[in-house]
Parts: structure tokens; sequence; C-alpha cells
């Protein structure tokens, strides 16, 4: 589950407490199941959104060497990202 699992759980939640208005003989609360819908689209877009704030992280190295072909000093960097495919 993702950022977009969390807004759509949050709209039909929505949808199903603000928008319809169906009589199911008092057997299914649909207002509740809405709230509850709503809730843990909350839920779990904070924890997406954590989670990709978290894995950000960026590494960089330095490596200096001389070329033995000139003799000049060679600076290599290598930059790497650790961030997920989403």
């Amino acid at each position: 589950m993702g950022i977009g699992s969390g807004i759509a759980l949050f709209v039909i939640g929505a949808i199903l407490v603000f928008a319809l208005n169906i009589d199911t003989g008092g057997y299914v609360d649909l207002d509740l199941i809405g709230y509850i819908l709503m809730g843990a689209g909350v839920v779990v877009f904070l924890i997406s959104l954590i989670l990709v704030m978290r894995s950000r992280r960026t590494e960089t190295v330095d490596r200096t060497a001389v070329d033995p072909a000139t003799g000049e000093r060679v600076t290599r960097r290598s930059i790497r990202n650790n961030e997920p495919l989403a």
C-alpha cells in the first residue's frame, strides 16, 4: 500500500459517509464503514509518507589517485541515491 492507496481509501470512505443515502434495513451502517475507511486511509497515507521520507539517503564517495601514465592526480566522485522505485 502506498500514498495512492491511502488517498483512495479516504475518498471511498468520504463517498460512503457524505454522498450516499441508502437504506440497508438497519443491518449495515454505511456511515460507520465510511468513517472507518477514512481513518484507515489517513493512517496508510501517513505511514507511507514516513517510509518515503525515511528512505531518502545520499551516499557520496570521493577517491583520489595518481594516474600512472601522466602522473596527474585524478579525483573520482560516486554519488548513490538510495531512493525506492515507487
